[in-house]
């Protein structure tokens, strides 16, 4: 383990390190995939990305696991279903701590209240306003439904 005040990407450099070391296949594959995805947005952006840009790419990716896991269950592939959840369950690990529904709820109606939104169509400036705060925390198209619901 690389020391808490590294950044992310040092942190999954020393943990990819580790998990070769100790032979643990499943996370060293899902780490090297996180590696490629980060690398990837800084060679297409021509930017060194940071911790907060970082947590984007990992965000995305569980999006993507989540999706995934839907739609292998659904065509009854539970085999590739599991690897998908190994592989989720390792990028949560470099996601920040998940927020609970009254922190989100929190959040949502500081961001209404911020922006001045009176109604659905102000919806854009609220997540503009709530994102950073909730990006790899929540589900944000959980977090939009809500915003919504609060809009309405």
């Amino acid at each position: 383990m690389v020391e808490q005040n590294a950044s992310l990407k040092e942190r999954l450099q020393g943990d990819m390190k580790a998990a070769l070391k100790a032979g643990e296949k499943d996370r060293l594959s899902t780490i090297r995939l996180i590696l490629a995805a980060v690398k990837q947005k800084e060679v297409d952006e021509r930017i060194m990305l940071d911790d907060a840009q970082v947590v984007v790419v990992l965000d995305k990716m569980a999006k993507q696991r989540r999706e995934s896991i839907a739609q292998y269950e659904a065509a009854g592939r539970n085999d590739l279903a599991d690897i998908e959840r190994t592989e989720l369950l390792i990028i949560q690990d470099y996601l920040p701590q998940a927020l609970s529904e009254e922190e989100v709820t929190a959040i949502l109606q500081a961001a209404i209240a911020e922006a001045g939104a009176k109604g659905i169509g102000d919806m854009g400036k609220v997540m503009a306003l709530a994102k950073p705060k909730l990006q790899g925390r929540t589900d944000m198209s959980a977090a939009s439904a809500r915003v919504k619901s609060l809009l309405s």
